[in-house]
Parts: C-alpha cells; structure tokens; sequence
C-alpha cells in the first residue's frame, strides 16, 4: 500500500474532491495547513502599504491506496488541482507497510 498525500492550493480542493470520488477514491484525510513553495511566498499590496505573505494556505490531502491504484489517482489528482501557475501543489508518494482498522482490527498488508 502507499500514502499520497498531496498539498493544493484551496481553491481547487471542490475539483479535486470530485473529481476523486468520481474515479471511486472516496476515503481522504484533509487538512488546512500553510506553506510555501521555491516562489517564497507572494507580495500583496493592502491599503497603500506592501505586505509581503511568507506561509499560504494550502490544503492537505491524504489517501492511503493500493500499489495498483497509485497512478490513475496521481493522474486524477494532477489533472484536477493544475492551474498552470506557480504554486499549483505537489504530491507524494510513501510506502505504508500495513493499516489497521480500529473497529474490527482487521488488518490490510
């Protein structure tokens, strides 16, 4: 099994979401988190003053799939959250040796 946990930018996570569920990954994690990228944050202008934004929000999104999944849901994943801009995201991919579940203890290798 693997973990691909993912960091988009916030407004791309409804299309990411649905595209997704659409393609049958429909157990996620998610999480608001911050963080920058090579760009090292951005520069806004606000009422005259330039303010420079070292952490942007981003979402977090964590699935743990089978080895044989891997790359339909990267591909999902890229082709839902790409804008073409900087600051698009960027996806992970971890081994995960095995995943219990709670309830049951029923064990998935």
């Amino acid at each position: 099994m693997k973990m691909v946990k993912t960091i988009i930018k916030p407004e791309r996570f409804e299309f990411v979401k649905k595209a997704l569920e659409e393609k049958g990954f429909v157990s996620m994690t998610i999480s608001e988190v911050k963080g920058r990228g090579e760009q090292k944050g951005i520069t806004l202008e606000y009422r005259g003053g330039v303010m420079n934004v070292d952490m942007l929000p981003k979402v977090q999104i964590e699935l743990v799939v089978k080895e044989k999944d891997v790359d339909a849901l990267v591909n999902v994943i890229m082709e839902s959250a790409r804008t073409g801009k900087i600051g698009d995201g960027k996806i992970f991919v971890m081994p995960v040796e095995r995943a219990i579940k709670i309830r049951t203890g029923e064990t998935e290798v």
